[in-house]
This record gives C-alpha cells, structure tokens and sequence, in this order.
C-alpha cells in the first residue's frame, strides 16, 4: 500500500492557484477569493496568499536564480515542475519563518502528487542547492536592493517607466509592484468604523480620502459589517475617481442621469449612487458573469441602479446622460502590487489592442453624454498609449468636446470635506499639464491611476 505524504492544505490550494494562472484559466485576484480558498483557516488562507502573490511578484527573479541551478536540465520544464520550484525557492529566500525541509519537502510531494514524479528528485536537488546557499533574505516587503526590483520586473517595462516618469519614479513603481497592497476600506458611516473597532479592527485615517481607513491589523471579510455592505475594501484611487465623477462642479443643472460604462464590481458605482442620491444610473458591463455578481451587490438600489448587460462602445446614444464614466479596461500596469500575473502576461503590442477599444468606449461615452455635459475616463494604467495618447485622438475627432482642468474638481471635493487638506494639495502635484491627474505608485500610497475630465460643449 503506497503512503501519500501529507500536504499542508495552505501549498497545495496555492499550488492549485498558481497553475491556472499559469494555464491562463483564470486571474490569481479572482481564484484567491474562490469557494475552495475561503474554506481554508484564516491561518491557511494567509499563508497560501502569500504563496501565490509573492511567487507571482518575485518568478522573474526567481526563474533566474533557479536557471543557474538548472545547467544539466536542457528541456524545457512542465508547469507543475516549475510552480513548485517557485513555491520552494520563494519560500527558501523570502520566507524566514519557515522551515527550510518544509520548504523542501512538501515542494517535492507536490511534484509527485501532481504526476511528475519523475521531476521529483530534481525539485529535492535543486531546492537543497538553494538552501545550502545561504539564509533567508529578508521579507520581499523589506528588500531595498533596487536591482533585484527592477529584475522582478519585464525589462521593457521598467524601461518604459524610467524614460516617461524618471529614475527615481521608476524605482517607486517596481518598489509598489513588490509590495503587499495597504487594505484600504470604504465607510458607509461613521457607526460603522465604530463598529469595526470595537471588534478588535485596528484602523487609521487614510491619505486621500476622509471617508477611507486603512486596516492596520484584524479580518474586514469576517465583520458583518463587510457582509451587509457599509464597509466595502476599495484602493483609495478607486475610490477618488468615483469621486471626481459624483462631483457637479460645472454642470448647468443637476446630475439626473449617470451612466457607467464598466461598472463591474460597482465600487465605483456605488461611490456614484451614494453622491447622487436623486439620480438614475445605468450600470453597463458586457461579461454575463460579472453582470450577475454585480446586480446582486447593487440590488439594495434597484430600481435607482440600473444593471445591463451592454458592450460599453454600443452605449445607448439616447440615453443623454448629465455624466458618463468611462472607467475601461485597460493592462493594468498600475496594480502590479495587487496583481503581479500581469508583468507574466502583457506584451508591448497588446497595449495598441487596448488603446483601439479605450478609444471606442470614450467615443461611444461622449456621443451618449448631453451638450454641457461630462464623461470622466480612466484607467488603472501608467502606460501613454492608454491614457493621454486615448483622450487626444478622441478629442481629435470630436470638435464638440474639450478637455479640462481636474483643479476645480479637486478645490471642490476638499471644500466638501470629502478630500483630506494634505490629500487635496498632493493631488494638485499629480495634475499633468493638460488637467488629468496621473496617480503614480509611490507618489502616494495608491496604485497607479490616470484620470481625465472631458466636457462636450452645448
């Protein structure tokens, strides 16, 4: 009778995670929030969090350290061999509180376990080549050598950065794309943070946004509070360009209609509803799967939110909404922190498939907003093609609208009380000559966002 070694429950979830990401069946985000992921125990949950998103963040660097180990192995490895050589090297150099034969030999079992046994006695040799190496470094959030983060990244990526946004911007960037995200919480109301702290939450005001907390210490998902909605985990940036679109500074009349052209999963949506208490929105998002996840999160504001499954470049011209926002798909090379796969996955070309539909949803916006109205377009992107190079080739070919200033926007919400007075002035540093605000990771502590406010004339 053949012994099956026992697995931890936390390696061989992240093991599973890491393979579909490699197989490009789904998007790590998503399978960490998955049914089979939160049946695990909190202490489980965390550690294959951690797997998953730092192998995913560090693999670049990774694979080349492991390359060098590797010089007797010509043909090219199968996935699951792979995955857990990463899993172990990443647990060798980053993870000083595990134990290396941990490391190691669970590494080994899930080789044997995932029908590669034949790999096993390479994965047991290469991974004891590492440990005889050296110790652990230090945790991947402490590590300052600026090589090392740049090397965790596509060259020609940071390439890109540094030529656009200088040496010392492209450093912060890799630095943020390495980094374990700040949670950051959104409050529906002031009982609620009460509520939270008294359940052992630890909370702090956050840079930007008054109505924002970042969680320092205790379990949001746990809290009913999270369960019933008024406390709902959001970047900060996310948030503000929900803010920016809610704001009526300029517009002639009330904010009746509003049109969100990718809504899902409605954070932002949501920002909009609780700012416009009065006004119809249409909540447009083209994935019959996301629709569905996103119709029951805003079902407490039906029939004020209207869900519809709708292809956002095929917007309902005859809607003629006070405010469309254009919030669009895009590469997503602000949010590396939060979704490190992307680095594995994006090419150069794929940012000109972007721009193409980028620049059909914004046209599609501006011809369903009213004369005198506004659509706010962004993106959680740093990359030009995507963002200022977007709005000139619309407003290119739409004389009936004009860019303008987010200043106002900003003296605005700050005048409100909504924008913290330290947030409003560094969000004054990020406007951008032609008025957009460019949120750069490491300038604040956000991912990285562009945000542009266009206006149709009337």
């Amino acid at each position: 009778m053949t012994v099956v070694a026992a697995i931890s429950p936390a390696r061989k979830a992240a093991f599973g995670v890491l393979l579909a990401v490699e197989r490009g069946k789904a998007h790590a985000d998503d399978l960490l929030r998955d049914r089979a992921v939160d049946a695990l125990s909190p202490a489980d949950r965390h550690l294959a969090t951690t797997l998953v998103l730092g192998v995913l963040r560090w693999q670049i660097l990774l694979d080349a350290q492991l390359k060098l180990l590797l010089t007797k192995t010509k043909k090219r490895l199968d996935p699951e061999v792979s995955i857990a050589l990463r899993m172990g090297a990443f647990q060798l150099r980053f993870l000083d509180r595990i134990p290396a034969h941990a490391a190691i030999d669970e590494s080994v079992e899930l080789t044997k376990q995932s029908g590669r046994r034949f790999a096993s006695g390479l994965v047991n040799a290469v991974l004891r080549k590492l440990a005889a190496a050296g110790p652990a470094a230090d945790p991947p959030e402490a590590i300052a050598d600026e090589l090392a983060l740049a090397q965790a990244h596509p060259s020609w990526i940071v390439e890109r950065w540094t030529r656009y946004y200088g040496l010392e911007a492209g450093r912060a960037i890799c630095r943020h794309g390495q980094s374990h995200p700040i949670r950051i919480i959104r409050l529906a109301n002031p009982v609620a943070e009460t509520e939270l702290i008294n359940s052992g939450v630890c909370l702090e005001p956050a840079t930007i946004l008054t109505a924002a907390r970042t969680v320092t210490s205790g379990d949001i998902t746990a809290m009913a509070a999270y369960r019933e909605g008024r406390v709902r985990i959001q970047d900060e940036g996310s948030q503000l360009i929900a803010e920016l679109a809610a704001c009526s500074t300029d517009l002639d009349q009330k904010v009746r209609s509003i049109g969100d052209t990718c809504a899902a999963p409605g954070g932002k949506t949501l920002i909009l509803a609780e700012r416009n208490p009065e006004a119809h929105i249409l909540a447009c998002e083209s994935s019959p799967r996301r629709l569905a996840e996103l119709s029951e999160r805003l079902v407490a504001f039906a029939p004020r939110i209207e869900c519809r499954l709708a292809d956002a470049t095929t917007l309902d011209e005859n809607a003629v909404f006070d405010v469309v926002l254009a919030d669009v798909p895009c590469s997503g090379t602000g949010t590396l922190g939060r979704n490190p796969e992307i680095r594995h996955r994006l090419r150069l070309e794929d940012l000109a498939r972007h721009a193409e539909r980028q620049r059909a949803i914004l046209s599609a916006a501006l011809r369903a907003v009213r004369p005198g109205g506004r659509v706010v377009y962004s993106t959680c992107s740093l990359e030009p093609e995507e963002n200022e190079q977007v709005v000139a080739a619309v407003l290119a070919e739409n004389q009936s609208a004009r860019q303008v200033s987010l200043e106002s926007h900003i003296a605005s919400l700050a005048k409100a009380g909504i924008l913290t007075a330290s947030g409003a002035a560094q969000l004054r540093d990020c406007l951008t000559p032609d008025g957009a605000l460019r949120l750069l990771p490491g300038a604040l502590p956000t991912d990285g966002f562009y945000v542009a406010l266009i206006e149709t004339t009337a």
